[in-house]
């Protein structure tokens, strides 16, 4: 068997759509497909959009519009939901979603599934408008979208039913590593603000996986942060944009995506500085030089054995972005 070495993988893109301080959603939209038509010239295997609501900074909201948008502007790398938070929907309606975009862009959609709400409570509840789902309840509806998909139910996904659309779930707990595994279906760990869980979760949907039609033996993907630059020092001011975005989350007051700054310090109290670093810690993410970054994808990859990894760069300069994705291009075989 080949060993694994992080340019014999797969490496992806997880995109936020990120709205930056001074700007507006339609520049980011721009700035995804920019990105998209770019990382899909650099090699990388897919391209995700993650579902978020209430978050000023944060543009891709309505996931499978923009799924379809980045699609219709690119010709070969796959297009997908990184992920859809399922209990803010009806199965029914995803599957109509994703059926329509595979339909449209066939071979090219994957249909990544979250279980949180992706979002606050007062929020959950405009989407929902009851709370009376729990997520605990997730199982039940990943098994409904799959029957939906399957034919199998007395209500007809049209378009959806009988086409191949790859599910993945995701996860940033055990729970969704033990259901993937149960159902030996791919999973992927939010290990880019969830380090501290990463390897439990990898074990535990190894230790159980389960063959099934989709999967022989087990496939693992990992969420990384990458900040590349030409230089380390670069990289580090780059990497102020990130930092001030988690501290914004944990003070509760999320804002749209800040330039960055020459002294992060100034900013933040020494608690708040640890408990964003234990969000964005050295395991999951690397800034740096490709050199740095060479570095530290070798050695998480060694420590997690990923069958793929899949990179959020957030980064407030879109040229600089895109040249981040490039610099770690330049490391791929």
């Amino acid at each position: 068997m080949q060993t694994k070495t992080f340019n014999n993988i797969p490496l992806s893109v997880l995109d936020l759509a990120h709205v930056l301080e001074h700007s507006t959603p339609e520049h980011s939209f721009k700035h995804s497909v920019d990105l998209a038509q770019n990382v899909e010239k650099f090699g990388f295997n897919r391209y995700w959009l993650a579902e978020h609501h209430n978050m000023p900074g944060i543009a891709s909201s309505a996931t499978s519009v923009l799924i379809g948008h980045i699609a219709g502007a690119t010709n070969d790398i796959r297009v997908g939901s990184g992920g859809v938070m399922l209990p803010n929907h009806a199965s029914l309606v995803i599957a109509e979603q994703f059926g329509t975009l595979e339909t449209l862009y066939p071979g090219r959609i994957d249909l990544g599934l979250g279980r949180a709400p992706g979002t606050d409570q007062a929020t959950a509840y405009a989407l929902r408008r009851t709370l009376n789902q729990r997520v605990e309840d997730f199982p039940m509806q990943v098994e409904e979208l799959e029957n939906y998909f399957a034919g199998t139910t007395a209500v007809r996904s049209v378009p959806g039913e009988g086409l191949n659309i790859p599910i993945w779930l995701l996860g940033s707990s055990g729970f969704s590593a033990q259901l993937s595994a149960q159902k030996g279906l791919p999973f992927s760990f939010a290990s880019h603000f969830a380090p501290d869980n990463t390897i439990a979760a990898l074990n535990l949907y190894r230790d159980n996986f389960q063959p099934s039609e989709v999967l022989d033996e087990p496939y693992a993907m990992i969420g990384v942060n990458i900040i590349a630059a030409d230089t380390d020092e670069q990289a580090k001011y780059l990497a102020t944009s990130q930092q001030q975005q988690f501290l914004s989350i944990r003070r509760g007051q999320p804002t749209k995506l800040q330039p960055p700054i020459d002294d992060i310090d100034a900013v933040w109290t020494e608690t708040e500085k640890a408990a964003v670093q234990q969000s964005i810690n050295s395991f999951s993410t690397i800034v740096g030089s490709q050199e740095t970054v060479k570095q530290g994808l070798e050695r998480l990859l060694t420590e997690t054995e990923a069958d793929e990894m899949i990179i959020a760069s957030q980064i407030y300069d879109h040229q600089a972005r895109v040249r981040s994705y490039e610099i770690v291009s330049e490391l791929m075989e």
